[in-house]
């Protein structure tokens, strides 16, 4: 066979390989999923969130902290200031967010938070706030003790490590133990992207205490939010390229195993579990393709999607509001409080409804 053959065989072999990730990644990207509006009653922007709200965690006491101001390589950006923490009391009528200090030996003008996650000390009820942040776009975890009476942030430690790489979301197992998902393999911005065209399933979620930090599950396309049960024996985590929440049992060595998978037909990010009930409540990107070019004129959409009864047999997946980027673009995450629902946006702002009895 001459060179040229071999060429044009080749050129036809690549041609049509690359012809089958972009169909591949506009079916992962729900290019052609089309949306409807489903509204709740009596919504209202929250006053002073303009730069995004992208986790968000609340205490037993209707206390919410909110993680503002992230950015992140490749999604827009609208402020060049540091990102903060409020904090919103959701038993207060006016609704006022405010801003946590941040005390101690914190560089807080590189600070760019991303997922959060609380825990309380059981021996004294001390509150930890644990910080995914990106200074100069690397991952590391931050732990803060959280001071009531100033509304303030004492700053702990920095958990950084190679397993580390790209943290999305965490959840705080301990005072200074947790679980964290990775989003992506490589560190390198176009093998990043080359990862997500390819649908590499190289990402993973890695469990860290002082004692000990491993890979406890792997096999995710991406890994965003992660949260636990009431129970504590499950993980959940968001397998977002796959449009799918991972089930997984924590075993006692602390390795997951996982159990299933269940469908919710949108690329849902952060994961927040209702203590009572055990529900998901999940914030999702109902076209990733609108999600990652960010076109003002044509933005992306959000959705808020509930699962009832996940460790059943037959998990009841329910969509509770959507909209098409007229209200909120790029929606992330989604928590109730008595009959109050709490959503957060990536990079824009954040959505206080009430729920429909």
């Amino acid at each position: 066979m001459g060179k040229l053959a071999v060429f044009s065989l080749a050129v036809i072999a690549l041609a049509a390989f690359v012809g089958e990730r972009l169909v591949a990644l506009r079916r992962v990207l729900l290019y052609s999923r089309e949306l409807t509006q489903n509204y709740l009653p009596n919504c209202h922007l929250i006053e002073g969130i303009e730069y995004g709200a992208e986790d968000i965690t609340i205490l037993d006491d209707g206390l919410a902290f909110l993680s503002t101001g992230l950015k992140y390589p490749g999604l827009p950006s609208y402020s060049d200031d540091p990102g903060k923490i409020y904090t919103l009391n959701l038993l207060d009528s006016e609704l006022k967010i405010k801003a946590l200090n941040i005390k101690g030996d914190f560089d807080k003008g590189s600070f760019n938070p991303h997922g959060i996650s609380v825990y309380t000390d059981d021996k004294d009820g001390a509150i930890y706030l644990f910080v995914v942040n990106h200074p100069q776009g690397k991952s590391q975890v931050e732990i803060f003790r959280f001071v009531e009476n100033e509304n303030a942030l004492q700053y702990i430690k920095t958990i950084k490590h190679e397993l580390l790489h790209n943290v999305n979301d965490i959840v705080a197992v301990g005072t200074e133990s947790f679980y964290a998902t990775n989003d992506h393999y490589f560190i390198n911005g176009i093998l990043k992207l080359v990862e997500q065209v390819l649908s590499l399933p190289w990402c993973d979620v890695v469990y860290y205490s002082p004692q000990t930090v491993a890979v406890v599950a792997g096999g995710f396309p991406s890994a965003n939010g992660i949260n636990i049960s009431p129970d504590k024996r499950h993980l959940y985590v968001s397998n977002i390229l796959k449009h799918a929440i991972s089930v997984m049992e924590i075993q006692k060595n602390t390795v997951l195993s996982h159990i299933k998978e269940v469908d919710v037909g949108s690329l849902c990010d952060n994961i927040e579990v209702d203590r009572e009930s055990g529900d998901l409540w999940l914030g999702c990107h109902p076209s990733g393709l609108k999600f990652m070019l960010g076109d003002p004129n044509d933005p992306p959409g959000s959705e808020v999607i509930r699962i009832e009864n996940i460790l059943s047999e037959k998990p009841r997946v329910s969509q509770v509001y959507s909209d098409d980027g007229s209200v909120i673009i790029a929606s992330s995450v989604a928590t109730q409080y008595r009959g109050k629902l709490l959503i957060g946006t990536v990079y824009q702002k954040a959505l206080i409804c009430d729920l429909k009895l």
